[in-house]
């Protein structure tokens, strides 16, 4: 695999410290630890957190998380019990985004994230699993399902970042770029607010939004992020064939939910279902019923959605 850009964090040995420590009060909070599941990679060394991974009678489902997050913001607030069901869980920290994974990545252009997800399923030995994606995680999704179908029981895409480009709207560049021109935790919290959740419905309890904050300050500052952003996959989309869902929030600003729908419907012909949730904003993955719904489509009962 040819490597195409190199992020790293400013200070590998304090920030990762950071990070753990970042981690460790999600899992107090939480009331629950994750497994650690390090694998080698041609992306070098990936970080896998996992849960149930030992019960080899579960369902399995392997979640991608979006630009600038950690795939831990889909447990905030114990965000998982959503699902409804003893899963086994892996939380992929995607490489190139600002986590406990190298920094290497491939040209996003190309199928190459799809191959390394393939090396992820070879690495924890999974057969075939349930995938899940937000944002970017979208991406990783549609490009592993081009690849490797077969190992794809169903894919999940939540607000997904490969439907269409990233919208240009003015609201939408002021929201993503104040944080990123001033990285300060007022500002990240008027994104987060304006771009990410939608309240009083699509919000998380106060000490899991000040993680979430904590974190966004922390990549901004620490991370030299070099890692290309998705993009509109558009005719590569119809090499997919596997079982596709898409969850949309009808709050989303970065990628309107209307356009990523009529695409997906002309290029996806796989696509099972479109589930829209009313007032809920990007962070779709931290959103219980967005979830709960993915919990309900594995244990097939769709009839009850």
């Amino acid at each position: 695999m040819k490597i195409k850009n190199k992020s790293s964090f400013k200070d590998p040995v304090a920030d990762h410290a950071w990070f753990e420590k970042w981690a460790l009060e999600i899992q107090t909070q939480n009331k629950r630890t994750y497994q650690r599941l390090p694998v080698q990679t041609s992306l070098g060394l990936t970080h896998i957190w996992g849960l149930n991974t030992d019960q080899d009678g579960l369902e399995t489902l392997v979640i991608f998380p979006g630009a600038r997050t950690s795939p831990l913001f889909w447990d905030l607030d114990r965000g998982l019990d959503n699902l409804g069901q003893n899963l086994r869980i892996f939380l992929v920290e995607t490489n190139g985004l600002p986590n406990l994974s190298d920094g290497d990545t491939p040209d996003i252009k190309t199928l190459e994230y799809g191959e390394w997800a393939n090396e992820i399923f070879q690495k924890l030995n999974l057969s075939s699993a349930f995938i899940a994606g937000a944002s970017f995680g979208g991406l990783i999704c549609m490009k592993f399902a081009i690849v490797n179908p077969e190992k794809i029981k169903a894919a999940f895409l939540l607000n997904p970042g490969c439907l269409q480009p990233f919208s240009m709207a003015p609201r939408n560049l002021y929201y993503n770029l104040l944080p990123i021109i001033s990285p300060s935790p007022k500002n990240v919290r008027k994104f987060l607010d304006q771009a990410i959740f939608c309240k009083p419905q699509h919000t998380l309890s106060p000490a899991a939004e000040k993680l979430l904050v904590d974190y966004e300050v922390f990549a901004l500052t620490r991370y030299k992020d070099k890692t290309a952003k998705p993009y509109y996959m558009n005719q590569q989309l119809t090499q997919v064939k596997v079982p596709t869902y898409l969850l949309e929030g009808d709050r989303d600003l970065l990628f309107p939910y209307q356009k990523s729908i009529q695409n997906a419907k002309e290029k996806i012909s796989a696509l099972q279902e479109v589930k829209v949730f009313s007032n809920v904003g990007h962070g779709i993955e931290t959103y219980g019923p967005a979830l709960e719904y993915v919990g309900k489509v594995i244990a097939g009962e769709r009839s009850d959605i």
